[in-house]
């Protein structure tokens, strides 16, 4: 890639847009993966009720020995970059290639959305979906059949986060019985919070992102995904061998998990 001299041109850097992590907020980081790359999740169910009998052995019922289950979760996602930026280069450019700048452009830029990215596939891979067309008529409609479904399925929505896409918070914006009844109340209070729907947090999500061009959006509950980064190590050598400058090298080492008790706590409303 030919790099770019300054001449007469400005020394500020023309820096591209970005955000910053998406998926924080709604990701469980209760899971201990220090010192490994495998953990375990025991489930253990429940026993049905019975009817008490007041005669005989078993008044209580027939014991039936409790059974458990087992998640492994691996993490697998082993990432990294590297690049240099020659001395003379640094110099040529009015010293707009700072290596520390350009660290932190490539983890703003590039390694967050590439982890949110994957966080967001995971969950939707898992959340029961819902194939409906939504426009500006139906959109609160939409999202009201996704919130009955969590509360259906005992998922505590006050700990819900929505990721919408921009048509979606286009189409919901211009939904009539939204504007009546709906709350999308502007407490910006997450990463890329657009605001609130009936005490839901809405996380919109650029379209680079999203897990499937159709969805429409996806409210997650915010523990049923475990999504370690195990590994997240930056360097800046200076004058390393073999280079008048700097080497910037970089690695993360993560992964995403659905709990399979707590996959009930996502729901995915998708065009098709």
């Amino acid at each position: 890639m030919a790099v770019n001299y300054a001449v007469k041109y400005a020394s500020k850097i023309d820096e591209r847009f970005a955000s910053e992590a998406l998926t924080d907020r709604a990701v469980n980081k209760d899971y201990d993966f220090v010192g490994v790359k495998t953990v375990n999740v025991y489930s253990i169910p429940t026993s049905p009720m019975n009817d008490y009998t007041r005669e005989g052995a078993e008044r209580y019922g027939t014991p039936q020995e409790l059974q458990n289950t087992v998640q492994e979760m691996t993490v697998t996602k082993d990432r990294s970059f590297t690049f240099s930026i020659d001395r003379g280069n640094f110099d040529d450019t009015q010293m707009t290639s700072a290596a520390g700048a350009a660290l932190q452009r490539q983890i703003r830029e590039v390694i967050i959305p590439e982890i949110d990215a994957y966080r967001l596939k995971k969950m939707y891979e898992s959340a029961s979906k819902e194939v409906r067309a939504v426009d500006s008529s139906s959109a609160y409609d939409a999202f009201l059949d996704g919130t009955a479904a969590l509360m259906d399925a005992r998922v505590p929505v006050s700990d819900c986060i929505a990721f919408i896409s921009s048509t979606f918070y286009k189409s919901i914006k211009s939904d009539p019985s939204f504007i009546k009844n709906g709350d999308l109340s502007q407490k910006m209070l997450i990463k890329g919070q657009v605001g609130m729907i009936d005490g839901i947090a809405v996380v919109a999500v650029p379209a680079d992102l999203l897990p499937s061009p159709s969805m429409n959006f996806m409210i997650a509950y915010k523990n049923a995904t475990v999504a370690p980064v195990k590994l997240s190590e930056y360097k800046i050598h200076d004058n390393p061998p073999g280079i008048n400058g700097w080497l910037v090298e970089g690695r993360v080492y993560y992964d995403a998990f659905v709990l399979s008790n707590k996959a009930a706590g996502l729901y995915a409303s998708c065009s098709e």
